[in-house]
């Protein structure tokens, strides 16, 4: 006896139209924040998400300055890179990264939590991180999300 074969839906890049979502970050745990927006930009809050396709959403996040950090990571956590010259390696505490550039703190966490493929680029594109609480996106209307981060 067959049954009736299921029919996997298969987003297609023209049927999708992403949304706009405006979050704000103060006194967010960075980790918790972080994760949440990954998902948005990825699309796996929508039912119409499918793996190889961009169906994530674009995200606003503002008061980055305003971002809360747990335990004792504001003494210990490090960013570093190498400039690939002799003795080249920078290393910046997340105290002074906080001070001079809070929007790349975010951007950071974020960018570990997606996949290492060229669409993850594509979807940190549709993150735009602001230190205060002023963005330049107020044309495409962003829809304030409230997220339930403890």
């Amino acid at each position: 006896m067959r049954s009736a074969a299921m029919k996997s839906y298969i987003a297609r890049p023209d049927e999708l139209k992403p949304d706009w979502h405006l979050v704000d970050a103060s006194d967010k745990v960075l980790g918790r924040l972080a994760t949440e927006l990954a998902t948005i930009l990825m699309g796996k809050h929508k039912p119409t998400y499918t793996p190889h396709v961009l169906t994530g959403d674009f995200v606003v996040v503002i008061n980055a300055e305003k971002v809360k950090l747990t335990g004792r990571k504001i003494e210990q956590k490090e960013y570093d890179h190498y400039t690939y010259y002799p003795s080249g390696r920078k290393v910046v505490p997340i105290d002074r990264m906080m001070e001079r550039h809070p929007e790349r703190v975010i951007e950071s966490a974020v960018r570990r939590m997606l996949p290492k493929n060229k669409l993850a680029r594509q979807m940190l594109k549709r993150l735009k991180v602001y230190a205060g609480p002023a963005h330049p996106h107020a044309a495409q209307q962003p829809e304030p999300l409230d997220l339930v981060i403890t």
